[in-house]
């Protein structure tokens, strides 16, 4: 059993907690959060103790695990001082805000032989894994192009003096919350992305950093795609892949974090579209408890050190797109 402690008791820090409550993999047993007065009644139900600093639970040798559900801007100082200290990270996404970053926390990780897991739970969605091996057997034929959007108004309400409205810890709009996902779910499914163009919008929310993103990209493949994220529609998640022979398409009804279905649609060439039905699983968790099984070296973490650092390369070169709007290419 992994003892993990948690930082950041926001929306998503009391997310982990009550998802690995009936893990018998990992346990949250602590938590930092220096607001302690605004979250003590969260934290009293879950019997955490909760310190104002991350340094107090580095120091705590009964602790094995630091799951980090901070600003994304301070990421890359506390994964590299979790590993400085021998303890397991798991960084909620993105990783870091750019490359060189995203670099140094993979390395610090490594040098220090603890595991580094990364927020993407979308990967264990079970659609999504059907749609991965249609992709990886061959069965749509040449990959031609891929869509995606993950929109939602889960935090079109968020004050303006919230780091999530900064385009310090949240450039580029919906992109570190929502298109973060869908550029790692690419990259895993369809290899290195070498060029991107980028645009935002500020249609209603007056935060700085925007509420729409929308970017086009192109693999080292050859293959193109196209990825969408508003803050401010109500939900939608979808996943389209085309191919030579057949196109497949995963529509999820709920949001990761609430059980409901997904749907699949297989449209194979002159065959009659096949449907199915996914039912929710805990992606959070099976991710959480993914990282535990590597901590314990029961498993190895199903995303590799340059999965990453692309994904994080990725996400610079949106922003600098954005920003000068202009074609950026990747190396």
């Amino acid at each position: 059993m992994i003892r993990a402690a948690v930082a950041g008791l926001g929306w998503w820090g009391k997310h982990i907690v009550r998802r690995l409550a009936e893990s018998q993999k990992i346990k949250v047993v602590a938590a930092v959060e220096p607001a302690l007065e605004k979250h003590a009644e969260f934290a009293k139900q879950y019997g955490l103790p909760v310190k104002p600093r991350l340094e107090d639970v580095l120091e705590d040798k009964s602790i094995d695990a630091v799951i980090l559900a901070t600003p994304h801007s301070m990421h890359t100082a506390q994964v590299t001082a979790a590993a400085a200290a021998g303890k397991h990270v798991f960084c909620e996404k993105p990783l870091a805000l750019t490359r060189a970053d995203a670099e140094k926390s993979v390395a610090a990780c490594k040098a220090a032989g603890v595991v580094l897991g990364i927020g993407h739970e979308r990967r264990f969605e079970p659609a999504l894994k059907e749609v991965r091996r249609l992709v990886a057997s061959g069965e749509l034929g040449t990959i031609m192009h891929v869509e995606a959007n993950f929109s939602h108004d889960k935090l079109a309400n968020v004050p303006l003096t919230d780091w999530r409205s900064s385009s310090k810890d949240s450039p580029a709009a919906g992109m570190t919350g929502m298109g973060i996902h869908l550029t790692d779910a690419f990259i895993s499914m369809f290899g290195p992305i070498t060029e991107v163009f980028a645009s935002t919008a500020q249609r209603v929310r007056p935060a700085e950093n925007g509420d729409v993103v929308s970017v086009d990209v192109r693999f080292a493949s050859g293959a193109t795609g196209y990825l969408n994220a508003i803050l401010v529609t109500p939900l939608y998640l979808r996943f389209t892949v085309f191919g030579s022979t057949a196109w497949v398409e995963v529509r999820n009804h709920t949001h990761p974090d609430t059980p409901g279905p997904s749907t699949l649609t297989l449209q194979r060439s002159g065959a009659a579209p096949e449907v199915r039905t996914y039912e929710w699983t805990d992606s959070v968790r099976e991710n959480l408890e993914a990282f535990a099984d590597a901590c314990e070296g029961r498993g190895t973490y199903p995303f590799t050190d340059e999965q990453k650092i692309g994904n994080i390369a990725v996400l610079e070169a949106i922003c600098r797109s954005a920003a000068t709007k202009t074609l950026v290419t990747l190396k």
